[in-house]
């Protein structure tokens, strides 16, 4: 039950509440102007214990970095190395710095989004993004624990990402790549299986099931900071992914003479690194590539994973077949994907009901 008493202060009466947690400690509240302010207050209080939605306001003073410390631990138990680290960084460099020392109950809506709207005019969108997720994900903990009432970032409006434009290599120009690379059967293997650069530098020999031309994705291999980590593929689902013919006769030469546990690329032993963006061997075939053809585009890695899909697609491949191939959680995800490798399906669709028009047409003369 709380109670309402006064007090005397150099500027006058000021009025205080006593009442006993839901711990049954007891604690008190000064400062009242009035009584009927004291008043209100000590019904609200004792309503929001009634109803088990008190919240104490020594909880309210932990800092953003107190919880973030235990939000960070979490997902280091169900993420992977290549997952956490973009958080731990984004908290290091963009949260941290802000919000870290600011206790999660001085926290108001418009200091987040003043935040957000001045990272947003210095970083791209991913990084505003995640930024702000980490913040919000923090302050919906300390909501569930009861710290705060509400999260005071959530409702903010966020830039949106705008998607990079995807590059598909012609059968002609996955040769013209492939003749200047350092590693041609790496430059073949991705743009006809679409694996990832760390599914494909994890398969082991042993994963490689020549007879029926096959490749069994159970691994994925990641640098992050500087080492390699292995781990399931992305989606944690392993799969078969099929390889054209041609490629047979390479894939065996670089299995000959290596253990069924030895790694498929490379020497075996060490898994290949992701070559660097600006002067690695891949960058340095695509400009070699380009000085010779000035039309080729410049490539990455990661794009011969979507050469493939639009080789599969133009060769006749379905969308569950091409989504089974990649590795996508649903076929729904390789339509929205690579909605625009579809449109001749929309043609399609528009001729046949032209047929269908006429047809019924004829009939009914």
């Amino acid at each position: 039950m709380a109670s309402v008493h006064a007090y005397q202060t150099a500027k006058g009466r000021r009025y205080y509440v006593n009442y006993y947690k839901p711990d049954r400690r007891q604690t008190s509240k000064r400062g009242f102007r009035t009584k009927r302010e004291a008043e209100e207050f000590a019904a609200t209080v004792s309503v929001a214990i009634a109803q088990n939605q008190y919240i104490d306001p020594v909880d309210s003073r932990a800092t953003v970095a107190t919880l973030a410390e235990v939000w960070l631990q979490d997902q280091a138990a169900v993420l992977k190395p290549s997952s956490l680290h973009p958080l731990e960084s984004a908290w290091r460099v963009h949260v941290a710095p802000r919000w870290g020392r600011v206790p999660i109950g001085a926290i108001r809506y418009s200091d987040v989004r003043a935040w957000v709207t001045e990272l947003s005019n210095r970083r791209g969108a991913t990084t505003v993004i995640r930024a702000y997720g980490i913040l919000a994900s923090v302050l919906d903990t300390a909501v569930r624990d009861r710290r705060i009432p509400e999260n005071p970032a959530r409702g903010i409006k966020l830039p949106r990402k705008r998607p990079k434009r995807r590059v598909y290599l012609t059968h002609a120009q996955v040769d013209q790549l492939a003749a200047e690379a350092n590693y041609p059967e790496v430059v073949y293997f991705l743009a006809y299986t679409g694996l990832r650069w760390g599914e494909a530098t994890a398969l082991r020999i042993t994963d490689v099931e020549f007879s029926r031309r096959r490749v069994h994705v159970q691994e994925n291999a990641v640098m992050v900071n500087g080492k390699v980590h292995t781990g399931t593929p992305k989606t944690h689902v392993t799969r078969s992914v099929p390889y054209p013919d041609f490629l047979g006769g390479a894939l065996q030469i670089l299995a000959r003479d290596k253990a069924p546990t030895q790694l498929l690329f490379g020497d075996g032993i060490t898994h290949l690194r992701l070559p660097n963006s600006q002067d690695g061997w891949f960058a340095k075939a695509v400009n070699r590539t380009r000085a010779k053809d000035s039309t080729f585009p410049v490539v990455t890695p990661h794009d011969l994973r979507h050469t493939a899909a639009s080789l599969a697609i133009s060769a006749g491949a379905n969308v569950k077949a091409v989504q089974r191939m990649l590795g996508h959680a649903s076929a729904a995800m390789t339509l929205d994907t690579y909605a625009d490798l579809f449109d001749d399906d929309l043609d399609y669709v528009a001729d046949a009901l032209s047929r269908a028009r006429l047809a019924a047409t004829v009939r009914q003369r």
